[in-house]
């Protein structure tokens, strides 16, 4: 049990870290204009024009780093700051989350995965915490509760990790072409890299303490058995 604390400590450190380094490279590029003057809509506006894709929507919704890719009705959400902003790190997340259309308008296979398990993730998301806790509860008199959690879990974990190769071939996908638009210059580029290599952290960490919440569970029901 102290090993598990111990695990779960640094993970939460080490998503804190991230988190705040995410925040900080964002602060700072955003204070970076574009080579050229676009905004994050413009990014997003010219990406898909020279990709030859139409029919997706670009929307500004509030908040902040709320940016996402809608597959169910094709709308490219992003924040306000983004969307206005004419910086660096606001061409970066637009053209990030105009990948994810990139991907969707050539079928790629794991963002079709993903959408696939959404409405799965939806289910087990409302449920799972509830589940756990009778599992570990009702350990000792019905272990099948605890069961049924851990398979609710898996389902999230395996969500997490399939979302890995999603962002970053969208983040690929957006700094290959970023670096020929004109909206960064040889110097910007790799502070846009910077951006999204960042971004890409949020996503391993979660993933990573989500296999790692699933294998204490698993333990526990294991050690019951025993």
């Amino acid at each position: 049990m102290i090993g598990s604390f111990v695990i779960f400590i640094a993970f939460a450190l080490a998503s804190w870290y991230i988190s705040n380094q995410l925040k900080r490279r964002f602060a700072a590029y955003s204070l970076i204009p574009t080579a050229n003057g676009m905004s994050g809509k413009d990014v997003v506006q010219k990406m898909l024009r020279d990709h030859g894709i139409q029919g997706v929507t670009i929307e500004s919704v509030e908040g902040k780093l709320t940016d996402h890719y809608n597959p169910a009705n094709k709308t490219i959400n992003l924040s306000e700051e983004v969307y206005y902003g004419k910086s660096v790190a606001a061409a970066a997340v637009a053209a990030h989350e105009c990948g994810h259309a990139l991907q969707h308008a050539t079928a790629y296979q794991w963002l079709g995965l993903r959408s696939s398990l959404v409405p799965a993730v939806s289910f087990t998301s409302k449920w799972m915490q509830w589940v756990l806790l009778a599992g570990i509860l009702l350990i000792n008199t019905f272990p099948a509760i605890l069961l049924a959690g851990i398979v609710l879990f898996a389902v999230t974990t395996l969500f997490s990790f399939i979302t890995l190769p999603v962002e970053m071939n969208a983040s690929n996908r957006a700094l290959a072409w970023i670096g020929t638009s004109g909206a960064t210059s040889s110097q910007t580029q790799l502070q846009a890299e910077d951006a999204l290599k960042w971004a890409g952290y949020t996503y391993l960490i979660a993933a990573l303490g989500s296999l790692a919440t699933l294998l204490y569970y698993i333990m526990i029901f294991l050690g019951r058995r025993n």
